[in-house]
């Protein structure tokens, strides 16, 4: 369930919890059962403007993978198995 903001004109703003099929509906002050009116808002990112500049130019970078190496150190047999001899 979102949360939405409303503000009544005697109390203020407040917050609370509907359903997205509620959030057509008419709204009534919890203080004082006034009629309130939805605010909209937008969305709150959490981005100072560094990082979010920082993460605008790492996106276009493609990202490099470093190939795993094992822990012990041997050559492992390349090919197949199963034809050692011939």
């Amino acid at each position: 369930m979102p949360l939405y903001e409303f503000r009544c004109d005697t109390c203020g703003s407040f917050e609370t919890w509907r359903s997205m099929a509620q959030a057509s509906e008419p709204m009534l002050c919890p203080s004082c059962d006034a009629l309130a009116k939805r605010i909209y808002s937008v969305a709150g990112l959490i981005f100072t403007p560094s990082a979010l500049s920082r993460r605008i130019e790492q996106s276009a970078e493609p990202k490099v993978q470093q190939r795993h190496s094992h822990s012990h150190h041997h050559n492992h047999q390349q090919g197949r198995p199963w034809m050692i001899g011939h």
